[in-house]
């Protein structure tokens, strides 16, 4: 029997969007759903969850949860991961607490700047972990990377972790219908093209019976822009340097040096900006669990349409050799000519029997190019500090974040990653 192992299976939710959707795919019915999680009640939760879903779809998926995270990966085709190291409380609320006291403030906090650094930290000696149980119990799998931050994490698995892993995010299959949407423009039959980096790649092409739309976008956008709405950022960012990016506008307000500022605190009215965002989806979520947990866990009759998620049609392409084009995280061998190799990049990938395969792009435009790099810079630092274990190289991923680097002093960011790596505790490795 096939198996299709996800970790990270407590995540009830996002369980039932990609199990759920295997479960209603004819090309993985007969497949063992091997469920691993560290909170053994929330794994009960997603395993009787799922077997609902087993029996309002008549799916021939056998699902197991394991309190083995070995036996969980023994003899996997396909891992998909979905963890958080450290959760909200106490890992999130110390990666703005603490920063907030340098009065560096942050949106999200999951991909770079100071909160993204220390979220890496914690995550990769665990991604390693599981590195060292796939090669030695599944060393064919392929890992389905969705746990952020993405671009690092992919990086290492595949670099350092000798796994073969594809990284994948929510933003570039949404990026097109939801700008079109905003701007009261029909996407059927638009054409289009997204590369660079996660959660900065940009919308290189659009157009519709040969003809370019990106004049009529940025005209509708500067009339956007007039008043108050939730994509502000995105469109500053595209007016200014001539395309859209893929992710949201309160995760691109971090990702930069323009827009969230002390000296400037105009800027945060104005361009909308909703400054401590990610705690609040995190404390909503934890309260929408308690009144959701009842429906999806004890609803008997539950059931479940498939969802935009790339997994399950990644495991279909692979399965039936029909193939289907994702944008999908890989390692840069040659597939944008003006990033680093060392790189982690978002490109469109074919997959089929062969597995995923990236398809070559070029060069980016220089200044997406310019603006990429300076957010791998930091990427490439905070790998570094993770695989060498020297607490110089998370000074340095720091002192070259965007963000970070353009509102505090070199000493308040040294002193910041030491208050940052005694508050995690155990959370982190030692750092010599």
């Amino acid at each position: 029997m096939s198996k299709i192992t996800f970790i990270g299976a407590g995540s009830t939710v996002f369980a039932k969007n990609i199990l759920g959707d295997v479960m209603q795919t004819p090309a993985l019915q007969g497949f063992e759903i091997a469920l691993f999680d560290i909170d053994a009640e929330r794994l009960n939760d997603s395993e009787q969850m799922l077997l609902n879903l087993q029996q309002t779809s008549q799916s021939t998926c056998h699902i197991k949860a394991y309190t083995d995270r070995k036996e969980a990966l023994r003899g996997a085709k396909y891992v998909v991961n979905a963890i958080q190291v450290g959760g909200y409380d106490p890992c999130t609320i110390t990666d703005f607490e603490i920063p907030k006291k340098y009065g560096l403030r942050q949106t999200i906090a999951d991909t770079v700047g100071i909160g993204g650094i220390f979220r890496n930290l914690r995550t990769i000696p665990v991604m390693l972990d599981f590195a060292r149980d796939i090669n030695e119990v599944c060393p064919d799998a392929l890992f389905l990377n969705y746990t952020n931050p993405m671009a690092v994490l992919t990086n290492v698995m595949n670099t350092y972790g000798g796994v073969k892993t594809v990284g994948l995010c929510h933003s570039v299959q949404v990026c097109v219908p939801h700008l079109f949407e905003h701007l009261d423009l029909d996407p059927t039959g638009v054409k289009y093209k997204i590369a660079g980096i996660n959660h900065m790649a940009w919308l290189l092409e659009a157009s519709k019976d040969g003809v370019d739309l990106y004049p009529e976008i940025k005209r509708r956008a500067a009339e956007k822009q007039k008043e108050k709405h939730h994509d502000m950022v995105r469109y500053e960012l595209m007016l200014k340097f001539g395309y859209y990016i893929t992710e949201s506008s309160e995760h691109n307000a971090e990702y930069h040096p323009y827009f969230i500022k002390r000296n400037y605190p105009e800027l945060i009215e104005r361009f909308n900006i909703p400054l401590d965002e990610y705690p609040r989806r995190c404390v909503n979520q934890i309260e929408g669990w308690k009144s959701m947990r009842d429906s999806l866990v004890n609803d008997r009759s539950l059931e479940h349409c498939r969802s935009h998620e790339y997994a399950s049609y990644i495991l279909e392409a692979i399965e039936t050799n029909k193939p289907f084009k994702i944008g999908g995280n890989v390692m840069n061998t040659g597939l944008i000519t003006n990033l680093p190799k060392e790189a982690c990049v978002e490109v469109p990938c074919l997959v089929d029997a062969n597995g995923v395969t990236p398809t070559f792009v070029g060069d980016l435009p220089p200044q997406l190019a310019a603006l990429n790099r300076t957010n791998i810079n930091t990427q490439l630092l905070t790998i570094e500090a993770a695989i060498t274990g020297k607490r110089d190289h998370i000074y340095h991923a720091a002192l070259l974040d965007p963000h970070t680097s353009a509102e505090l002093s070199m000493d308040d960011i040294v002193s910041l990653c030491d208050d940052l790596i005694e508050a995690h505790g155990s959370w982190l490795p030692s750092y010599k």
